[in-house]
């Protein structure tokens, strides 16, 4: 018995994964709009259900309710469970079932799988996907043990089992959705480093990609790593120390921030809220009383966020970094862009450019009709919110309980967008390249610059 796809066998595999996440966020809105799902027995609202189920599945972590106060158990679970699925994908839930069950994967299951994980074929993709479930649920586990240890003495051993459970998982899966309550985030445990380097390992280890993480695993030596892995690493340390020197530069004496805390702790600090950027959501500080730098940085860490094939978002390290490399190029007056002694394709370059460019028109639309609906905010509150719900990644200047319901969703719609549009576009990209025009019009020349 084979695994079925979807309802249509004409859909392509970017279209599958479009209507799968629609429907696991329908399923989870309708769920959460129940009176149940809220403490004070009252539906929440199907607008606020809708917002909270896509920010959930696109790992996101923006909330118009608090997370910790508003919803019951039943609530809870169904927000850690849209995460799980929105992080690994539903096909990786969906062929991990039909696995256990025995049953065959068929090839278009398997193409589905490849255009998830944004992989060049398919060969061995059931392996990969039962690689990803196996680490995955070794990480979280033994990170939410880690975590126990701190939630357990502070709220009692139900309560604190969850604890680490919920919180493992979102930070792996680069949720940002956290069960403290009253939008603190992890704001009362800033100066705690068992819940801060545990915290940054799982957002760090979640946003690598499953493929690098296999290639560290096998113990080898940086040299003989692929060049995509040199390249993620490279790049995930890079903008990690940037931007913890620049943030401890920016706030080290801001008297809302980084001001009060010691030493050791303002390290910690600034060293966690450079991590969290990375399209997690958590923050240990209060964003709002950021300085301006500061959430400039901020925007361009959100925007930028992890890496492919992992539980980020954003235009992604690797497409940052051959920007940088074609620019360099382009400086030095190199014919070819060089990445670690290879060239790189010129097929992926243009990819590159053309995901950076729409992504940052994306942001600037998305900003503009915002300006038209939230009247009562900032330009760089609007940009934020905007760039954090594109790159998914959750973090906020405090504006989202008080956006209107066209704000909501418009932001949704960008959560979800930023969550599947990547992969559609280069999807897109690379069937476009595929068709090979008979005609070759003659160059002509342009000024640039």
């Amino acid at each position: 018995m084979e695994l079925r796809s979807g309802p249509r066998k004409d859909l392509n595999p970017a279209q599958i994964l479009v209507l799968g996440f629609a429907a696991v966020i329908l399923i989870g809105g309708l769920l959460l709009n129940l009176p149940i799902a809220s403490v004070n027995g009252v539906s929440v609202g199907f607008v606020n259900a809708i917002f909270t189920a896509t920010s959930a599945v696109c790992v996101t972590g923006l909330a118009v309710v608090d997370t910790g106060t508003h919803w019951t158990l039943f609530g809870k679970i169904v927000i850690l469970l849209l995460i799980q699925v929105g992080g690994l994908g539903f096909m990786t839930m969906t062929t991990t079932l039909a696995f256990v069950m025995g049953k065959k994967i068929s090839l278009k299951s398997r193409l589905i799988m490849q255009e998830a994980f944004n992989q060049s074929n398919f060969a061995g993709i059931v392996r990969l996907t039962q690689y990803v479930m196996i680490v995955t649920l070794t990480i979280e586990g033994i990170a939410a043990l880690i975590l126990m240890t701190r939630f357990v003495p502070l709220y009692g051993w139900k309560t604190g089992i969850f604890y680490g459970i919920f919180h493992s998982v979102s930070a792996f899966c680069n949720a940002g959705f956290d069960l403290v309550g009253d939008f603190r985030s992890l704001m009362p445990f800033v100066g705690d480093p068992i819940i801060n380097f545990t915290i940054m390992s799982l957002i760090i280890s979640g946003g690598l990609g499953f493929a690098v993480i296999t290639e560290i695993v096998s113990f080898k030596r940086f040299r003989k790593f692929s060049l995509h892995a040199k390249v993620v690493i490279s790049m995930t340390i890079a903008l990690i120390l940037s931007g913890f020197i620049l943030i401890l530069l920016f706030e080290y004496n801001n008297p809302d921030t980084l001001g009060p805390l010691s030493l050791p702790n303002k390290l910690i600090a600034a060293l966690f809220q450079s991590v969290t950027p990375r399209t997690a959501g958590f923050n240990t500080l209060d964003m709002s009383k950021y300085s301006i730098s500061a959430q400039l940085l901020t925007i361009i860490l959100m925007f930028i966020g992890g890496s492919p094939g992992s539980t980020a978002g954003g235009i992604k390290t690797t497409t940052f970094g051959l920007i940088i490399a074609q620019v360099m190029s382009v400086i030095l007056g190199k014919e070819d862009t060089e990445v670690y002694k290879k060239r790189i394709p010129i097929d992926l370059i243009n990819k590159a450019l053309a995901l950076f460019s729409v992504a940052m028109f994306f942001v600037l639309m998305v900003t503009m009709i915002l300006s038209l609906t939230e009247t009562g905010h900032s330009f760089m509150e609007l940009i934020f919110e905007t760039t954090s719900a594109l790159a998914t990644v959750g973090l906020t200047l405090g504006i989202t309980t008080s956006l209107t319901v066209p704000g909501k969703l418009l932001i949704a719609f960008t959560m979800f967008a930023g969550r599947l549009g990547p992969l559609t576009l280069i999807t897109a990209l690379a069937r476009r390249q595929m068709k090979r025009s008979k005609i070759r019009y003659p160059e002509g020349k342009i000024l640039v610059g």
